[in-house]
């Protein structure tokens, strides 16, 4: 008798079709695990299907094979369908099982498999309650994670060091630092992996000086320091701002285990040197890192990125060069690389730069990422391409409401905000949630487009949404109210703010600076001082403009001079520009030209702006004539300062030059921009253009010469002569109405609003003298509390006064 092994036989087939070969156990066995390690649920299928056809009956660890490679390439139906269909389980079917739905975030179906497998009688081990204590972690239920815990007490598992630290990861996962101490204290076996968790929880609890303490107390246990622990801890103690003799301590200890060499621990020491401004230790440990992956590219690019308002952008740049580096070394970048060079980018406006790395992007496959095409969207929208913004916006599944935030902030930030409250009504309608960011970007294009029906709507939404809770969608309220008059509204809401930052404060004095609450602004800038707040720009700006209206020229020139630089920053543009005003303001044009030309920003436009307006209330005809010529050079292309020019020349009496200059503007094509004044009523906005004569607005024309009548007679009534009456009824025929845009939106606004109503207008160019003395005489003759926004000033008439007085 022959008795050498023979080969598997073929089962018989159905007709027509050849037979299937029945494998050898061990070779299906290989099969499963090749396929359950490289998670290749195509070769797993395949196998299955194999066996099938063959009529294959595997045993209990074939099928336990094959239920783990369906569980871990998330094919959680098929699983179950191969679990039920078992003749027999054992602790590895159920344990294979419980894993597969921890692994795809199923938890609560994981705890009822734990659950299924106690009541079966088929037993359960140490695995199976290391597996569902890692889904109670992930789910975050201690609640059941202590049932787990108990049970595994009570069957005596509990005891070895494995299940120990299942232990302590769910309870650290779970934020229960207490119960991780208590079951490290009392653990009857120890071994590196539970010190290393310990250490990992109090760094995820944010507590890196209590964690820099177990990691003494366990070198002085005799346990060797790994890679783990050590990576761990410097990455808590990244977050260390003031402990520099502590990091070098820990750099100390890597050198002294020979880990220094690590990647992972060099890329976490670049990491926490990076973050602490210890910019030239960081690069120094970078380059002894010898084999440089990935991950200290990445932290050493992010080092650089976090620079934020630091130095000069020759050494943010470096960034790049790192990038260009890894390119030619032709290591991959990751997601997180392409973020932090593009925020280099952006930091630096190095727009050009930031292009080519976005076409590594596209090359990468990357293009949807939603982080990338945050960073891609701020750093677009900085270079005033908003069209290149909203393509990155529209390549990504806009799932989270962070790249709703950005798109919608760059539409604010390029003017766009017709666009941005489209945008956000879009988001609503996704249902995604908004936060507090997004509320506060709206807040600002409800702000810029002056509309009080929309402000209230969003500012009904935060509320009831509970985002009116945090400090900056109130800060943004301040600044949405203020922007459309309602001053009383910033006041309030700036009371109601719970906690009080240096923008709340600063946002409430320009409040009532603008407004022509100049004592206020100043006795609100004297408590924020009291407080101890911090100052800014803003606030420095509200109090200089306080001073300028109040006429307190030495206290804002002493406030610019001594307070400012001891704030920690340096004037801009605008706080110049102010000051210039301020000297303008009480007649001292010499001195403000002297400014100017010492201040370092000796060609910048806005700077001689304030000073020509200065020149024109006090009639220095001569001074604002030569800046005029001064602004043609600095802005050819700007038709305000053709048109200002013109100005001048016609009050000095130089015809001549005057023609020359329209000429020359039209000689270039330079237009000017059409007035536009707006109000709105019933929940519409209505428009009145300048020099518009047509027919709908003639009802309007006829309406505001009928107040203008009325007003005459009730002043001529009170025994009053002034001379704005005569003007009125010289010079404001219905031709010079209809240059007066705003005007005609007032006499709207009187007409049709109620009678104890403000009146609000908003305009985008300046309004003229003629509109500003006759808005006076409105305001006193139909007594009504009048508010007009032009391009520069709030002008806020009642009973016959303005709040910026002569000077506007």
């Amino acid at each position: 008798m022959d008795r050498r092994r023979r080969p598997p036989q073929a089962s018989p087939g159905p007709a027509g079709r050849l037979p299937h070969l029945l494998l050898e156990p061990s070779v299906y066995g290989r099969l499963l695990l090749a396929a359950s390690r490289t998670r290749a649920l195509a070769l797993g299928k395949l196998v299955h299907s194999h066996m099938l056809r063959a009529a294959y009956r595997p045993g209990l660890f074939l099928r336990n094979n094959l239920l783990a490679v369906y569980c871990r390439c998330g094919d959680m139906r098929h699983a179950r369908l191969l679990f039920d269909g078992m003749p027999r389980r054992d602790a590895v079917s159920w344990n294979t099982l419980i894993a597969g739905y921890s692994g795809l975030g199923s938890y609560r179906l994981a705890f009822d498999a734990f659950r299924d497998a106690r009541a079966s009688g088929d037993g359960v081990d140490r695995f199976t309650f290391a597996a569902v204590l890692a889904s109670c972690a992930g789910a975050g239920d201690w609640r059941n994670g202590r049932v787990v815990h108990g049970l595994a007490v009570v069957s005596g598992l509990a005891r070895t060091a494995f299940l120990t630290n299942s232990v302590i990861d769910m309870y650290a996962k779970c934020g229960m630092i207490d119960e991780v101490r208590l079951v490290f204290d009392r653990a009857e076996e120890r071994d590196e992996a539970s010190w290393n968790l310990l250490l990992s929880a109090y760094t995820r609890m944010g507590w890196p000086e209590v964690a820099v303490n177990v990691l003494v107390w366990m070198h002085r246990s005799g346990v060797k320091l790994d890679s783990f622990a050590l990576g761990g801890i410097l990455k808590a103690c990244s977050e260390l701002g003031d402990s520099e003799d502590v990091r070098r301590m820990l750099h100390g200890s890597v050198v002294k285990v020979g880990l220094d060499l690590d990647v992972f621990v060099g890329s976490a020491m670049v990491d926490m040197y990076a973050k602490n401004g210890g910019l030239e230790e960081a690069i120094k440990v970078f380059y002894c890192i010898p084999n440089q992956n990935v991950v200290v590219y990445n932290a050493m690019i992010a080092g650089f990125a976090r620079l934020g308002n630091d130095p000069c952008p020759e050494i943010r740049i470096e960034a790049v060069r790192l990038f260009s580096n890894m390119l030619k070394k032709r290591i991959k970048p990751s997601k997180f690389t392409f973020k932090s060079v593009l925020e280099v980018c952006n930091l630096t406006n190095a727009v050009r730069c930031g292009k080519q790395i976005h076409a590594h992007v596209i090359l990468s496959g990357l293009q949807g990422d939603e982080f990338i095409a945050g960073v891609l969207i701020n750093l677009y929208s900085k270079a005033r391409s908003v069209n290149d913004s909203l393509r990155c916006f529209d390549m990504t599944l806009k799932e989270d409401v962070f790249i709703w935030t950005s798109m919608i902030t760059a539409f604010v930030h390029n003017e766009h905000f017709e666009k941005a409250l489209y945008l956000f009504r879009e988001l609503l309608y996704t249902r995604k949630g908004t936060d507090q960011f997004t509320i506060s970007s709206v807040m600002s294009a409800c702000a810029a487009l002056s509309v009080p029906t929309t402000c209230k709507q969003i500012h009904c939404h935060a509320v009831k949404t509970g985002l009116d809770q945090f400090t900056v969608c109130g800060n943004s309220q301040i600044a949405m109210y203020r922007n459309i008059g309602d001053l009383k509204a910033s006041k309030q809401i700036f009371e109601q703010v719970s906690c009080l930052d240096t923008f709340s404060w600063s946002a409430m004095i320009l409040s009532y600076a603008i407004h022509g609450y100049e004592s206020k602004a100043l006795d609100l800038f004297g408590k924020m001082k009291n407080h101890g707040v911090m100052m800014n720009e803003i606030a420095s700006f509200a109090v200089l403009i306080a001073c300028s209206h109040q006429g307190l020229a030495d206290e804002g020139l002493r406030y610019y001079k001594n307070t400012i630089p001891d704030d920690g920053f340096s004037p801009d543009v605008k706080l110049k520009a102010c000051m210039v005003d301020l000297l303008g303001h009480v007649g001292k044009i010499a001195d403000a030209e002297d400014f100017i030309m010492s201040s370092g920003s000796e060609n910048d436009p806005i700077l001689w702006h304030a000073l020509l307006r200065a020149c024109r209330v006090y009639g220095d005809k001569e001074r604002g004539t030569k800046i005029g010529e001064k602004l043609m050079e600095l802005e050819p292309l700007s038709a305000s300062s053709y048109v200002m020019l013109y100005n001048l020349y016609m009050d000095a009496g130089k015809i001549s030059l005057a023609m020359r200059t329209r000429g020359l503007m039209r000689e270039r094509g330079i237009t000017t921009q059409a007035g536009i004044s707006w109000t709105e009523f019933g929940g519409s906005i209505h428009n009145f253009i300048d020099g518009d004569n047509s027919c709908s607005h003639s009802t309007i024309h006829t309406t505001l010469e009928e107040l203008l009548v009325r007003v005459k007679q009730k002043t001529e009534h009170g025994g009053r002569n002034i001379w704005e009456l005569e003007f009125q009824s010289r010079k404001l025929s219905e031709s010079s109405i209809s240059r007066h845009g705003e005007l005609l939106a007032v006499a709207f606004g009187l007409t049709t609003s109620s009678s104890v109503a403000p009146v609000r207008v908003m305009k985008n160019q300046r309004i003229s003298w003629e509109s500003h003395e006759t808005l006076k005489l409105l305001s006193e003759g139909e007594n009504r509390e009048i508010t007009v926004r032009d391009a520069t000033h709030f002008h806020h008439f009642t009973r016959g006064s303005c709040s910026c007085g002569d000077y506007w």
